[in-house]
């Protein structure tokens, strides 16, 4: 009987056996993966990451070499004093720095590779390579950084930073201390840029000593480089753009409105993108990012949110014409101001009177556009429904929503619709009187100044855009379909023209006529939006913002452009000006208006700047005004229902 059950034993533990090794290499076949055999050292190569040129072929980004120093745990001798000392000389780290970066490396593996010094230049990885062999479980890995070859376009152009463990979990092709593109078009272009990481196998004794590549390297792979990239941008025009925005807060966006590309994106203040490069990387952001004051890491282009002011009113005159709620020649009075009952609800600036379409662009004229505004609203038995018709056209310009663009920040600013209201002031207790502030750009309505740019590109299009892009060509690949298709605005063709020649006039006869550049025939449109920020739950107001919008020439417009210069008072003062430089450095390639140049180039804002925080009074409208800011003004909301211009 006990043979019998021995016999059995065996047999039953032999079939189970069987069963396993048949299920492990028949059925089951992933069950061995190469990438966890211990007994096998991967070695990863780099490959060359794309270059990034310019639209007209100019190079902006390429590459230079990097050495990591790498550690694997469980390979690492203990080093005697000595030894210590002489390897943390060489890496330029003291010993607690040597015992928390092993320590980082053994909590996230001990048997994989992870870096342990990244970065190394040419020299100390010269000096640090003969010695290496005396260090076990430490290597060198060959990798590329990228050499920026501009000082410009740091917003645009991003950088590189280590992957993170959530990114890890996320893509499993990356590998702690891989670098990833974090901004700009590194990041938007990462996975075309980046090319595929080459691989090594190598097969190692049960000593732990390397032996030769695992089945004669049938597994290893070839690094593959990454593509070059050629992006919108004209980088001369970027360079004059952030020369013109030195000493000032704001942003400039400028577009071709023949394809949406991205000709200029500027920010101000910026910095040089090569800070971000080697082991200076995470301190030099870190400093960069905790400047709350200037905030040169928030791209305003893109994610400053700002009352678009008077450039708005463009928008209002063009659905006042699409809704017929106002003819061409019809005129309304303005009283420096327009009244409703004892009531004033906006403030304007000397112009004649009475004025129609035409001259209420030129001369913006904030009476006209709230009766337009008005009109549009109230033709409607519903202020809710009204206010929803005026919504929907305005956001047919690419306003209140994201642009869908292949930037990789960026805010949808505000077009209020009904409910927004009924949410503000409650279902049917409110009227045109209580949102007229939109009439002209203010109130609740908020823009970043790429849809401005993009909008002025939608009119001198006479009613269609392309979503603005900064890609203009993947090496051996083409761009997204969806920057070659229109995007059609609700106002008919026929309305666009009046309002063109009225901001054509805003240059001849209005706002800005002290900004006109010889030989371009420029549209335009001035804008000032009044600025309040609360201190102590008291709203205060600063210096007002300068606005402009234009494009150029008058047909077949080429640039479209969108000017935000922060505290810089009235719109043709700081932003005009700029625009009009801009336009002529584009189109001619130099500057005739040296005179306005020059006025831009020597006046800062910097004190307008330090105002706020420093305790001193100063003047707003005439009035002096003693102020104690502990906060940026720009990060907090705040909007005025009843401005003057």
């Amino acid at each position: 009987m006990r043979k019998i059950l021995l016999l059995t034993t065996v047999i039953f533990v032999g079939l189970i056996f069987i069963a396993r090794l048949f299920y492990l290499q028949v059925y089951n076949s992933d069950a061995y993966d190469i990438f966890e055999d211990t007994a096998i050292k991967k070695e990863y190569n780099y490959p060359k990451r794309g270059y990034v040129y310019d639209r007209n072929g100019q190079l902006l980004v390429a590459n230079q070499p990097s050495y990591d120093v790498m550690v694997i745990p469980r390979e690492v001798s203990p080093l005697d004093s000595l030894e210590l000392e002489e390897f943390c000389a060489l890496l330029k780290i003291t010993k607690e720095d040597y015992e928390k970066k092993l320590n980082k490396a053994k909590n996230y593996s001990y048997r994989l590779p992870s870096p342990f010094v990244p970065q190394l230049s040419k020299k100390d990885y010269a000096v640090l390579q003969e010695k290496m062999r005396k260090f076990e479980g430490f290597y060198i890995q060959k990798r590329s950084l990228r050499s920026y070859q501009t000082d410009i376009g740091a917003n645009v152009l991003g950088d590189l930073g280590e992957v993170n463990r959530r990114t890890i979990k996320r893509k499993p092709y990356y590998k702690l201390g891989d670098l990833i593109g974090k901004q700009g078009i590194e990041l938007s272009y990462e996975d075309v840029l980046r090319g595929v990481k080459g691989i090594k196998f190598i097969q190692k004794d049960r000593h732990n000593k390397n032996i030769g590549p695992y089945k004669d390297g049938v597994f290893d792979t070839l690094p593959k480089p990454g593509k070059d990239i050629t992006i919108t941008i004209d980088s001369e025009l970027q360079a004059y753009g952030e020369q013109l925005m030195k000493h000032k807060r704001g942003g400039i966006v400028a577009i071709d409105p023949k394809s949406g590309e991205i000709l200029a994106m500027v920010t101000g203040p910026s910095y040089n993108p090569n800070l971000l490069v080697g082991r200076e990387r995470n301190k030099n952001f870190n400093k960069l990012f905790r400047d709350t004051i200037n905030m040169p890491t928030f791209d305003r282009g893109l994610q400053a949110q700002y009352a678009p002011g008077s450039p708005f009113k463009v928008i209002n005159a063009l659905i006042g014409l699409q809704e017929e709620v106002v003819e061409i020649d019809e005129k309304f009075t303005c009283r420096m101001g327009y009244y409703y009952g004892s009531r004033k609800l906006t403030g304007c600036h000397h112009h004649r009177s009475p004025v129609d379409l035409n001259t209420g662009i030129a001369q913006s004229c904030n009476a006209y556009f709230v009766n337009v505004y008005r009109r549009i609203v109230d033709k409607y038995d519903d202020a809710g429904i009204g206010t929803n018709v005026w919504a929907e056209h305005a956001k047919s310009f690419g306003l209140g929503n994201y642009l869908n663009n292949d930037l990789p920040v960026g805010r949808k600013g505000r077009i209020p619709d009904g409910d927004y209201y009924d949410r503000q002031y409650g279902d049917n207790r409110w009227g045109s009187t209580y949102t007229v502030s939109n009439a002209i750009g203010q109130g609740e309505v908020e823009a970043t100044p790429i849809q401005l740019a993009n909008m002025a590109a939608a009119i001198g299009n006479r009613g269609y855009y392309y979503t603005p892009h900064i890609i203009k060509h993947i090496e051996g690949d083409s761009i997204p379909d969806k920057f070659k298709k229109r995007k059609y605005t609700s106002i008919d063709k026929k309305h666009f023209e009046p309002v063109i020649q009225g901001m054509f006039d805003v240059y001849n006869k209005g706002t800005a006529q002290t900004l006109r550049v010889p030989g371009i025939e420029i549209c335009g449109k001035t804008g000032t939006a009044e600025n309040f920020v609360k201190i102590d739950g008291v709203k205060t107001q600063l210096t007002d913002h300068s606005i402009f919008v234009a494009f150029a020439p008058k047909e077949n417009p080429t640039i479209a452009i969108a000017v935000f210069v922060e505290n810089g008072y009235w719109g043709s003062r700081f932003a005009g000006r700029m625009a009009s430089l801009m336009i002529e450095k584009y189109i001619k390639g130099h500057i005739t208006r040296t005179d306005l140049e020059d006025w831009i180039l020597t006046h800062s804002l910097e004190n307008e700047y330090k105002k706020p925080y420093s305790g001193e009074p100063f003047k707003i409208n005439g009035q002096t005004t003693l102020q104690v800011i502990d906060k940026n003004p720009i990060m907090i909301e705040t909007k005025e229902q009843n401005l003057i211009n």
